[in-house]
């Protein structure tokens, strides 16, 4: 399954310097992580990109504590967004080229996106973004 259409997709917003790391990350990816390096990039590709200092502090970015729900199931989970070299699922830290880290890039709080996770195709709620808990 595909990410959902771009005429129903949030907008996004990305500063200009992490809109650098996420194409290094995704062209670096290529080779081995295919379909999520590609979804990367088309996200970032569809963001808007803004100075670093004009990024809210309720927008996901590689750093950010995000607080989402699966809407399928109901969970809610707390994760850190971090580079795919600091991902640790024991201390919560997922991977920006994770389904769910690509999914929730350049999102704000009370956003929500269609996205596949797993073997179907969710909607997932940002229900809370903060730089630290």
């Amino acid at each position: 399954m595909e990410q959902s259409s771009a005429c129903c997709d949030p907008p996004l917003l990305i500063g200009d310097g992490s809109e650098v790391v996420l194409r290094d990350i995704a062209r670096a990816a290529m080779s081995r992580l295919p379909d999520v390096a590609e979804r990367l990039l088309g996200e970032v590709e569809r963001a808007e990109i803004v100075a670093e200092s004009d990024v809210p502090a309720d927008v996901v970015r590689i750093g950010s504590f995000v607080t989402y729900q699966v809407q399928f199931t109901g969970a809610i989970n707390t994760i850190r967004l971090v580079p795919p070299n600091e991902a640790d699922e024991r201390k919560l830290r997922v991977s920006v080229l994770s389904k769910i880290g690509t999914a929730l890039i350049g999102l704000r709080q009370g956003q929500q996106i269609k996205w596949e996770l797993g073997d179907r195709q969710h909607v997932v709620d940002v229900l809370r973004v903060c730089a630290a808990l």
